[in-house]
């Protein structure tokens, strides 16, 4: 489903920021709900500094906090070509029958009918390449694919985390309620909870509701084009169950409102949604693009980490926030050496 608005919004230029490398956050904080929170006021602007478990403290008896449960999976494939050179593969999504969509590095070199091994049992065939730069592969292995992607691959940690994943990224860059494997990304601003914070919350009479959409490499991917309508969004799958919806929807007719965790879960909400706020049962694809201005549906308030310059998740937020108030937070975010990125800190915007 896609939903755009006719109206002419900011440049991409607009959501430059300057960022200290320092700054960028390349560990996960050593206590999840420990990390910093700002807390931005969209209709005052105000701000105010807190750590995230005060959000216990901040959402009323009786909203709706609605959760991503996608699950990273193991995408990132090392291994060489027939010459010894290094090679890399990040799998994307399945396709129909044994390929898969994926990127590959170098990609220059890696035309079809090139093979990449990884192990003496897994090795990676290119297939095909597509306009996009991504390519189809088949996993050539004895073993069930799952088994050979848990034994061979690697937490596909973001390009700007410039390290080699640690056994310890295999448990921090999941949310401790993740279930349904199929991304290539964390919804990041979940990573901030734990089962007791999360407990805390049911106890208060907030609603927990748990949908999925699977993060795709779209993600990472920078608006280059100076007018973003010119953007290409990569579809990513999600899922919204009748159940769900069904307590969504209670909510908001009683007054309560609904908090989503991250851009993920704004995305589904307001792609599920429709001109009356009613939020809708369904699976499906979507490629929505939300940027100011935008009218939200589906979101009444919204939990997210600090995103990237020029992404297309720094105007999801600011097409909420409002863009004056966000960049504003932004640049306070900077002055007061908040952690930025994947494994940085969050903001809620109110």
């Amino acid at each position: 489903m896609t939903r755009t608005d006719s109206a002419r919004g900011y440049p991409t230029s607009a959501f430059d920021y300057r960022l200290p490398q320092e700054l960028i956050a390349s560990r996960p904080a050593p206590v999840r709900d420990a990390s910093r929170l700002l807390v931005l006021e969209r209709s005052t602007g105000r701000i105010d500094h807190r750590v995230f478990r005060d959000l216990a403290m901040l959402i009323p008896e009786g909203d709706a906090l609605v959760l991503n449960e996608t699950r990273v999976f193991p995408a990132r494939l090392v291994g060489r070509k027939p010459t010894g050179a290094a090679a890399e593969i990040l799998l994307l999504r399945p396709l129909d029958g044994d390929a898969w969509e994926a990127l590959v590095r170098p990609g220059s070199k890696l035309k079809p009918g090139r093979v990449v091994e990884v192990a003496e049992d897994l090795d990676v065939e290119i297939l095909d390449g597509a306009a996009d730069g991504t390519r189809t592969v088949r996993l050539r292995t004895p073993l069930p694919v799952r088994e050979a992607l848990a034994r061979y691959g690697r937490t596909p940690l973001p390009p700007y985390i410039q390290r080699e994943p640690d056994p310890g990224d295999a448990e921090r860059y999941q949310t401790v309620y993740a279930r349904a494997e199929g991304s290539v990304a964390a919804p990041t601003a979940g990573l901030h909870f734990t089962p007791a914070l999360l407990a805390d919350l049911e106890s208060a009479g907030v609603r927990i509701v748990r949908l999925v959409l699977h993060v795709g490499v779209g993600t990472f991917r920078p608006v280059e084009a100076e007018d973003p309508a010119e953007h290409r969004m990569h579809a990513e799958r999600y899922e919204v169950p009748a159940a769900a919806a069904a307590v969504l929807n209670e909510t908001r007719a009683r007054g309560g409102a609904l908090w989503a965790v991250g851009t993920t879960v704004a995305r589904t909400l307001e792609t599920v949604a429709d001109e009356r706020g009613i939020i809708h049962a369904g699976e499906g694809w979507t490629d929505l693009f939300i940027r100011p201005p935008y009218r939200f549906r589906g979101v009444d308030r919204l939990i997210t980490n600090f995103h990237l310059p020029r992404s297309t998740l720094l105007m999801l937020v600011a097409a909420f926030g409002g863009y004056d108030h966000v960049m504003t937070a932004y640049r306070e975010a900077v002055r007061a050496g908040y952690r930025f990125y994947s494994y940085g800190d969050a903001m809620v915007v109110v």
